[in-house]
């Protein structure tokens, strides 16, 4: 997936943060570089487990994204028209993708993504 990198970052992605965050097992992960403080919005599939969140790393655990998440110890993501509060980032690999709809996991298997991000969504009653 990296030959394709250059092209979501800088054409496909800006284009997509117009309406993912609108769609369902689409998002936008909101997070704050750590070391600049800017805020980025990254466009991500995201799917549900239970009341956790699922993003498919579809380019891995190493991108910047990804490790502002860690170091934040959580985000915000934009999903379905609405603003969710997430902590407990937690990086697992699963080689079937057991945890994606069937046509995704096809989609991810095929990509080779192995690697995906839980998150929790914040308790109100806990902030």
């Amino acid at each position: 997936m990296a030959f394709i990198r250059p092209f979501t970052t800088y054409v496909f992605n800006p284009f997509s943060r117009l309406f993912v965050g609108h769609l369902p097992l689409f998002g936008i992960i909101r997070h704050r570089g750590r070391r600049s403080g800017q805020l980025y919005r990254a466009p991500v599939n995201v799917f549900r487990d239970g009341a956790d969140y699922i993003v498919a790393l579809t380019y891995g655990s190493e991108v910047q994204w990804v490790q502002n998440v860690m170091a934040a110890g959580g985000c915000e993501l934009e999903t379905r028209g609405k603003v969710v509060r997430l902590t407990h980032p937690e990086l697992f690999v699963d080689r079937r993708q057991s945890l994606m709809p069937f046509p995704f996991r096809q989609f991810l298997a095929l990509m080779n993504v192995t690697e995906f991000l839980r998150l929790r969504p914040v308790n109100e009653a806990d902030a």
